[in-house]
């Protein structure tokens, strides 16, 4: 039996004793995360959030056998009705080219509601366009996350929509989807809800190929993208998770934290049901690898038929997988870049969390939804 650390153990006396606020500060002061303050910021949130390092938490219990004894689940958490605001009006916009579009629309629907921004490309549509929805990771904005991953620049080529939904702060202080809370893990209810409303928004308004629909996150986002793949079929053909975290693999804060640390999941955690590209960077110490790996299905026995491919690009050496589609088990393809941490693969060094070594990961994601979502034609 693991014991737990023992600031962890007083955290949860203070979670028990409602100092929440308290709690969170040991918690990050004991992760090495920030020395200890006298005072909070003024905007301090009071609650429990994820925004923490994975490495050294530790949980009493066995947390793969569903044993472990953890800390209090958080409230679930909707953003306010009044809160929707632009956080990425602070940082500047990504160049986009003459003739093209990033509007900043907002989503209101039964579940909730969401800022977002919408990629139209400059290129004359000629009938309905895929629309592929970019996820960010926590602490990033839509605005960073285009500038990181460059997926405008390469829709553009391909003629593709980008919507871009915010988190927004007062359903996460850290602008992290709460993808380890029970109420956003399943597709017709909390923040997949949401973001199916964002996608029936922009059919609305745009002529969009209802084959030809994607979801793809980074971290937390990748984490969402995986819910997504797992409990809506129905709406989305593929998706793409960067350095994310399988579907339903935590239920609560304590969970999150040793999944992201360990990658050892409540149960399995669930497989996408629909045709999936991982990416995963081995040396990221935030969301351990082997949760790549889980959501790729490499920790099962349906490797019959993969591919594996090993190659260098810009200076970083690659491991891919390759399965295709048997039976009922969608295709697969997992990349494990060497050398890469808690980042996007490829992506521009202007943006926060991403790396401009390794394999193009917008480009290659973009590549695997096409190409699958005209096999199921």
């Amino acid at each position: 039996m693991v014991r737990p650390l023992p600031f962890m153990v007083e955290a949860q006396r203070l979670v028990l004793s409602q100092r929440l606020s308290d709690a969170t500060d040991l918690i990050q002061q004991g992760l090495g995360l920030r020395s200890p303050s006298l005072t909070s910021p003024p905007d301090a949130f009071s609650g429990v959030t994820i925004e923490l390092s994975a490495d050294g938490a530790e949980l009493a219990g066995d947390v793969a056998s569903g044993e472990a004894r953890c800390m209090p689940r958080s409230r679930p958490r909707f953003a306010a009705e009044a809160s929707i605001r632009p956080t990425w009006s602070t940082k500047p916009a990504p160049t986009i080219p003459q003739g093209a579009e990033f509007l900043y629309l907002v989503h209101a629907g039964p579940a909730g509601r969401r800022a977002y921004r919408l990629y139209v490309p400059a290129a004359e549509a000629r009938g309905p366009r895929p629309l592929v929805v970019m996820l960010h990771g926590c602490t990033q904005n839509p605005e960073d996350f285009a500038t990181g991953t460059r997926m405008n620049e390469i829709a553009e080529e391909a003629n593709v929509l980008v919507a871009y939904p915010e988190q927004d702060r007062s359903a996460n202080p850290h602008l992290c989807w709460n993808w380890f809370e029970p109420t956003h893990q399943n597709g017709d209810a909390g923040e997949p809800a949401i973001l199916a409303g964002i996608v029936e928004d922009i059919a609305r308004s745009h002529a969009v190929d209802r084959s030809r629909l994607f979801a793809a996150g980074l971290s937390a986002g990748g984490a969402m993208a995986a819910i997504l793949g797992s409990t809506r079929p129905d709406l989305f053909a593929a998706v793409g998770i960067h350095s994310g975290l399988p579907h339903a693999s935590a239920r609560d804060v304590a969970t999150a934290l040793a999944v992201m640390r360990s990658g050892k999941a409540l149960g399995q955690g669930v497989v996408p049901s629909v045709p999936a590209i991982v990416f995963h960077g081995v040396r990221d110490t935030t969301v351990h690898p082997a949760n790549g790996d889980r959501i790729a299905g490499l920790d099962t026995e349906r490797q019959d038929r993969a591919e594996t491919v090993t190659g260098t690009v810009n200076g970083r050496a690659f491991t891919r997988i390759r399965r295709p589609a048997q039976g009922s088990n969608p295709a697969m393809e997992h990349w494990r870049v060497e050398g890469l941490g808690h980042a996007w693969s490829g992506g521009d060094a202007a943006g926060s969390y991403a790396d401009p070594a390794g394999p193009d990961a917008s480009r290659e994601m973009l590549r695997f939804f096409l190409n699958e979502a005209g096999a199921r034609e």
